[in-house]
């Protein structure tokens, strides 16, 4: 693993594709941006993780491709503030 210290305004680039930025530090939570190609998914790790345990389980109880889970993300909002 990579450990990086980035003050607010700073980023970090990955792949020449994705841009990440610290927006804002309160406490212990930090707000970070993302900039990155329409092409790419992101995901909280604690949905990432339950939607490949949701598509394990059907793909171990025999079901077809139907079965599994499909995520479709309105990334229209993005740009929105809180």
């Amino acid at each position: 693993m990579l450990y990086l210290s980035r003050k607010i305004g700073e980023a970090i680039v990955i792949n020449n594709a994705i841009e990440l930025t610290v927006i804002e530090v309160r406490g212990k939570t930090v707000k970070l941006g993302f900039v990155f190609p329409p092409d790419a998914t992101v995901l909280r790790k604690e949905i990432y993780d339950k939607v490949t345990e949701e598509n394990m389980t059907a793909a171990s109880s025999g079901g077809s491709a139907d079965d599994f889970m499909e995520v479709e993300f309105d990334l229209s909002r993005l740009d929105e503030q809180p």
